[in-house]
């Protein structure tokens, strides 16, 4: 249970840093409400999920190729950098605090997925984090026990995110759409900041 307790600790680490998802999670949360960033925080956390299994069966050997590891910056760049464009464009339309729950959640869930797969970090994270613990407990950890640190790991980090939604949603009754404009632009600015972070790792690989 200790082992559980600090996987699920682990987990809360991982989401709480401010990075893409949490800021587009904010940003959606104070738009929408609890469900669209809720739903947005199951997909990074199915993307987190996909990761982890992924270096659970041997993905290091794999993303330590040259090639991969600038296609994954590249990738990581572009997602950023179009949702940040998408979100600054908020600022001369008009912003519809009404629009279509369910349709917002559906969405939200693919942009968390398409978020936290083509991060860079999150690759790096689970490579150098997690993996380091498969590697310094392989001649003790069980299939089952590895896949039980996985699971709470990533309940961690739905823990957290649904700690934030809440919050978020309490807090979207103070917002106007004067307000969203503004959080929109500055979102975006910081979605498009990271992607340009990433873009200069890929053009470092290539000098």
């Amino acid at each position: 249970m200790l082992d559980v307790f600090q996987s699920i600790i682990l987990g809360i680490s991982l989401a709480a840093p401010v990075g893409p998802v949490n800021v587009e999670v904010i940003r959606r949360g104070l738009k929408h409400g609890f469900f669209p960033a809720f739903m947005l925080s199951l997909g990074a956390a199915s993307a987190d999920a996909t990761y982890s299994l992924l270096v659970y069966f041997g993905l290091a050997s794999f993303i330590n190729v040259p090639v991969v590891r600038l296609a994954i910056w590249i990738l990581g760049a572009a997602v950023l950098i179009y949702l940040g464009w998408q979100n600054m464009r908020q600022y001369s339309e008009k912003i519809d605090l009404d629009q279509s729950e369910a349709k917002t959640s559906r969405n939200s869930f693919v942009a968390g997925y398409l978020i936290t797969i083509s991060n860079p970090l999150t690759v790096i994270w689970w490579l150098g984090v997690f993996g380091a613990i498969l590697s310094s407990t392989a001649q003790t950890v069980t299939n089952t026990t590895a896949l039980l640190n996985i699971s709470a790991i990533i309940s961690g980090v739905v823990l957290w995110f649904f700690a934030l939604s809440m919050l978020l949603h309490w807090g979207k009754r103070f917002v106007n759409e004067a307000t969203m404009r503004y959080i929109s632009v500055i979102a975006g600015l910081l979605l498009i900041g990271f992607g340009l972070y990433f873009g200069y790792n890929a053009v470092i690989m290539l000098t």
